[in-house]
């Protein structure tokens, strides 16, 4: 709950090394260090205040092929 992406992309985080890794509570339970995970957030806070995160890309918008419709309703 206090990181708010996917499962799937944490999963992948954790196989590259981005994010900290889960451990066995119980055989059908997985839970993470509060403190790693907090570790984690700052320093992605720490890397976005620097500049140094990258992010994604925008859409290119140009490569559309149809342009949205506006509804009569707005």
């Amino acid at each position: 709950e206090i990181v708010p992406l996917s499962d799937t992309t944490i999963y992948e985080m954790e196989q590259r090394g981005e994010f900290p890794r889960r451990f066995n509570l119980t055989p059908r339970c997985v839970v993470w260090d509060l403190a790693e995970v907090e570790a984690w957030v700052q320093a992605r806070r720490n890397a976005s205040s620097a500049g140094t995160l990258e992010t994604a890309p925008g859409p290119d918008v140009r490569s559309r092929k149809t342009r949205p419709v506006k509804s009569d309703r707005e």
